[in-house]
């Protein structure tokens, strides 16, 4: 009697199957690198980091970014690209550039910390950028605000808006969610300090301790946006030599 033989699956026939690796290229790398700011933060981010998500070696994604540096301008091209684009109308300009705005922040704030990263950047030159900058222009020339104002405008607002960002997104952890009642414990220990202080010292401060720290829903940033484009109305007829 013969003994039969172990039997053998020819080939890779019968073995885990591989998931299947998909082709590197920027966007795969700009997806991974923006995935890891939203679940880790900004310094988790460099490009050994993304090579290791992406299961390659770092020297793989150099062929289609050049550094971190124009990594992060990607990244932030990307937050830019996903805006959406008002068509001005003359009677509702205002609004629509205040609705925009906010656009633009919750779209950084909804990316962690990535915040920082568009406050050390220098003039944005990106396509998204420049789409978010031609929009916004396009808002203020419909207010009739003149070139030269609308040309600051744009800088100045730009900053506002990402400083502000960059405060809300530093009031929540790398991934989460904003939490009110930890953002309200915070406002609330701030404004027992400034209630604190020595009242003989700081005889303004501890008496408006609450009008300090208010903090509700967007009433701040809405008043900030205010105090700029009343600015900017009242230097319509300014000239620039």
């Amino acid at each position: 009697m013969t003994t039969a033989s172990t039997p053998t699956w020819p080939g890779s026939f019968g073995a885990e199957p591989r998931r299947k690796r998909r082709a590197l290229s920027r966007e795969l790398i700009v997806e991974t690198a923006l995935t890891i700011v939203d679940t880790e933060g900004l310094d988790a981010l460099n490009m050994r980091r993304v090579a290791q998500e992406l299961g390659t070696g770092a020297a793989s994604l150099y062929a289609h970014v050049a550094n971190k540096d124009e990594l992060l301008a990607l990244l932030l091209d990307r937050v830019y690209g996903d805006l959406d684009h008002p068509e001005p109308d003359p009677d509702r300009w205002r609004e629509q550039a205040k609705e925009y705005l906010k656009q633009q922040r919750d779209n950084l704030v909804s990316h962690g910390d990535l915040a920082r990263a568009a406050m050390i950047q220098n003039i944005p030159t990106s396509p998204g950028a420049l789409d978010a900058a031609e929009t916004m222009l396009a808002l203020l020339r419909a207010g009739g605000l003149p070139e030269q104002v609308c040309a600051y405008a744009v800088d100045v607002i730009g900053l506002y808006v990402v400083a502000t960002a960059l405060e809300e997104s530093s009031r929540k952890g790398p991934g989460g969610e904003p939490d009110e009642r930890q953002a309200e414990a915070y406002i609330g220990g701030v404004r027992s300090f400034f209630a604190s202080l020595p009242p003989e010292r700081y005889p303004l401060i501890v008496g408006m301790a609450g009008a300090l720290t208010r903090n509700v829903g967007d009433e701040r940033f809405d008043f900030g946006l205010d105090l700029l484009f009343d600015g900017l109305v009242a230097q319509a007829g300014r000239t620039f030599d």
